[in-house]
């Protein structure tokens, strides 16, 4: 299996995921022709896509969504209360509903969604399993809840949200609602709260972390970045790959194997 973060942050998000002969993109919040750009980049036609996945129906995971659907002639998977908040969307593209809560199979993954905590209709993150094993996905989530960590604890993989420096928030731009707002725990995480996930699903067999979510205004990659090698240093649990995802380029990509 491998990962690749083709955008990620404030401005549009979107994960490639390969395994085997399944290649899919979890959220699609850029262009359709900048993802296929993005696509490109990392050695990927459009044309190999099997499916989009949705995690919330915000504009920066579902904006390049439909477009890139019809074009591709791929179907979109996404939660019934997601479907019917984004319809507008995805009209006359081929859409299949899942439940959160409940794993499915989509060729030879199987997803399960599960709850987060964001100010999005039905949000969900995903574990994403194949024969090489695990990996997690868990971005915009206000509070890192009990089932998250749960969930994330056996993942060889993970990409967890890091989206803001406390104090740049705090001290920053953004009106005071909005601060309240991405502090709130419908909202995002900061990279001291990523990092305190992280320090909760360590263990021998995690191999890759990506960071992701970061805001350009509230945050820095070099922030994000000493946080959770702070943490990483403090044990010895395991030492893991830690990719910083941005929104202007492609991050690198992770591969694991069996």
């Amino acid at each position: 299996m491998r990962a690749c973060l083709l955008a990620s942050g404030s401005k549009g998000n979107s994960l490639f995921i390969e395994n085997g002969e399944t290649k899919l993109l979890l959220d699609a919040g850029l262009s359709a022709v900048e993802i296929l750009r993005r696509l490109h980049a990392i050695g990927v036609e459009g044309s190999e896509l099997d499916a989009i996945m949705i995690s919330h129906e915000h504009q920066d995971h579902i904006r390049g969504a439909g477009a890139l659907a019809r074009k591709l002639k791929i179907p979109v998977i996404l939660s019934y209360p997601t479907h019917k908040e984004a319809s507008r969307y995805l009209a006359k593209t081929q859409v299949i509903e899942f439940e959160s809560g409940y794993s499915f199979c989509f060729r030879d993954l199987a997803i399960d969604p599960f709850p987060i905590t964001h100010d999005a209709c039905d949000p969900v993150g995903f574990i994403v399993e194949s024969s090489d094993g695990p990996m997690g996905v868990a971005t915009d989530l206000g509070i890192a809840t009990r089932l998250v960590v749960d969930k994330l604890q056996k993942c060889r993989i993970v990409i967890v949200e890091s989206n803001h420096d406390e104090d740049m928030l705090m001290n920053g731009p953004y009106p005071w609602h909005l601060k309240q707002r991405i502090r709130s725990r419908h909202g995002h995480l900061s990279n001291n709260d990523s990092a305190a996930l992280l320090e909760e699903i360590l263990h021998p067999c995690l191999e890759g972390v990506f960071l992701a979510h970061l805001s350009e205004v509230n945050n820095d990659p070099s922030l994000a970045h000493s946080a959770a090698t702070t943490m990483l240093a403090s044990t010895n649990i395991c030492s893991p790959k830690l990719i910083v995802g941005t929104q202007d380029q492609v991050s690198a990509v992770f591969c694991i194997n069996g």
